[in-house]
């Protein structure tokens, strides 16, 4: 246990037995004219945005959406993603939150896996979730009012034509307020999607209960007050995003200054003119906004607390912040098994490209590979944990749950794979993962997924994805490639075939045509080799190498 614990803050908390619906309808009783969220100018105070979430919630009832189903959350940071949710939990349901990124090919198999019927979706995305298959529709058009508003993004403001039986946003609201259904704890309210390294995706379970556990230590860690204003820039379908920059503000009636895409110019302007207080980013965030030519560090100075994770932050750019502005970028560690963080940095003794240390009620440790058995400071193992955050399981993957979870002096702790270590004052640090992954600026890319979409392509016999380092996004995906003998294409094409078969984020940069991939004795492709000799080319690279 580590010494550096924030003094006089409690080890342990004891969390709510309320539902996330319950925890916005307290904030509205309390403050109903208080403002809620703020969206380029556009402004939704706690009483609008409860009230509209139970209309909603009256629609989505109308159309059969009961305790415990599935329902699809797919649009942009907005207004409209906050009402949805909190309208799907008003009838104890369970929010599907998926990226806007994802192809039709992609949001098909989630619709089929987690039995979705119904959906709340962004206008931008609504062909491609009729031609995913999704049942009823809500239609979101999040530039409604927002004609002549120079700060909205563009590609967002979209009118469609509805099909016989789907209702815009608007429309749905026009229902008579629904009133909130009973829920336990240990009932279903979100169910964020990870992939596995089969490259079959995989639901997380999370009941009231785990989400709670954040909405409650984020709140307590960082010592938030109702008059804090929050900038939302991750994405709200993230459970880090999901947790620190919607949920927990919502639950301690703070002000949400939101974006719906990122922009390191409009970023700063926002953090001065509304005065915002605390911001949870990722690395990524933090090099483009230093790098920006037009940084200014005094238009940071209302923040009182940054935090992050996802991806490491390396220690110059974290000095640099620092030096710039007074501010301590604080890491944090966690998955979405655990609904965002299970460790951070203290404030009081922060670490650069640190984890931080086990929050609130966490027991994390560092076990051998092959025993079990937990390791002493210094060793690398895999990183296990322990909490009320983390998951019931995967959904319908009782094999999976099975490798996951393992019991350790009577208690069930899940395992991370991640490998890291513990220095001798309590705190964590990764050093590789036992699962391949490309984390590409906090957002995970799983190499065999990417690998399953490219054998598709008609030109390519085989394709082995690794990870290699990147200076802005932390790692970026390299595509190793063998075509089918008498085939030609260019990395180009290769590249903007992948965009029409999957999520952005997903498709990579980087291409290298082979005459044949490495295998191992069992017959698999030998991909950690790879990826080794890659890094360290890369690394004899840089100066002073």
């Amino acid at each position: 246990m580590t010494p550096y614990w924030p003094a006089k803050m409690p080890r342990s908390l004891t969390l709510p037995q309320t539902s996330l619906a319950q925890n916005l309808q307290f904030s509205a009783l309390k403050y109903p004219d208080k403002t809620a969220l703020s969206f380029y100018g556009q402004l939704t105070s706690y009483g609008q945005l409860y009230d509209r979430s139970r209309r909603l919630a009256s629609h989505l009832r109308a159309q059969g959406v009961g305790k415990g189903d599935r329902v699809l959350l797919w649009m942009q940071n907005s207004p409209q993603w906050a009402v949805a949710a909190h309208a799907v939990w008003v009838l104890g349901a369970v929010v599907v939150p998926l990226s806007p990124m994802l192809q039709a090919r992609e949001l098909a198999f989630f619709l089929q896996d987690a039995e979705i019927k119904t959906g709340v979706l962004g206008a931008e995305l609504y062909d491609r979730a009729q031609e995913a298959g999704l049942g009823h529709a809500v239609v979101a058009n999040l530039g409604k009012g927002m004609q002549g508003n120079a700060e909205f993004p563009a590609g967002l403001d979209v009118a469609v034509t509805l099909r016989a039986g789907d209702a815009t946003f608007e429309d749905a609201l026009k229902a008579e307020p629904a009133e909130l259904v009973t829920v336990d704890p240990e009932d279903l309210c979100v169910m964020p999607y990870t992939s596995g390294t089969t490259g079959r995706p995989k639901g997380c379970m999370h009941p009231h209960r785990s989400a709670q556990a954040n909405i409650t230590g984020a709140g307590v860690w960082v010592a938030t007050n109702i008059e804090d204003v929050y900038l939302a820039t991750l994405p709200f379908f993230h459970v880090t995003g999901f947790i620190n920059s919607l949920v927990a503000p919502l639950s301690g009636g703070g002000k949400i200054v939101i974006m719906a895409r990122w922009d390191r110019e409009l970023a700063q302007q926002l953090i001065k003119r509304e005065g915002v207080t605390i911001w949870t980013n990722t690395a990524t965030m933090v090099i483009d906004l230093l790098a920006n030519p037009q940084f200014d560090a005094a238009n940071l100075t209302s923040i009182r607390s940054m935090t992050g994770g996802g991806a490491s932050l390396p220690a110059a750019v974290g000095q640099r912040l620092e030096d710039q502005t007074g501010i301590t970028f604080l890491e944090g560690y966690g998955l979405t098994e655990t609904m965002a963080q299970s460790h951070s940095t203290p404030k009081s003794h922060p670490k650069f490209q640190c984890l931080g240390i086990p929050l609130f009620n966490v027991d994390a440790r560092v076990v051998d590979l092959d025993s079990g058995a937990e390791l002493p400071s210094g060793e690398i193992g895999e990183i296990v944990i322990s909490g009320p955050q983390v998951m019931q399981g995967y959904w319908n993957r009782p094999e999976d749950n099975g490798k996951a979870f393992s019991d350790i002096s009577g208690q069930r702790f899940f395992h991370s794979g991640d490998l890291g270590y513990q220095d001798e004052e309590g705190f964590f640090f990764f050093t590789d993962r036992l699962k391949r992954m490309v984390n590409v600026s906090g957002l995970k890319v799983w190499p065999a997924e990417v690998e399953n979409v490219l054998h598709g392509h008609p030109a390519i016999q085989e394709a082995c994805v690794i990870a290699l380092p990147d200076e802005r996004s932390g790692e970026r995906a390299r595509a190793l490639v063998v075509l089918r003998a008498g085939a030609q294409t260019t990395p180009q094409e290769i590249e903007s075939w992948a965009r029409t078969q999957m999520a952005a984020y997903k498709v990579p940069r980087d291409y290298q045509f082979l005459d044949s991939l490495p295998r191992g004795p069992t017959g698999k492709v030998a991909w950690r080799p790879l990826q080794e000799a890659a890094r360290a080319e890369l690394a004899a690279r840089q100066p002073g190498a």
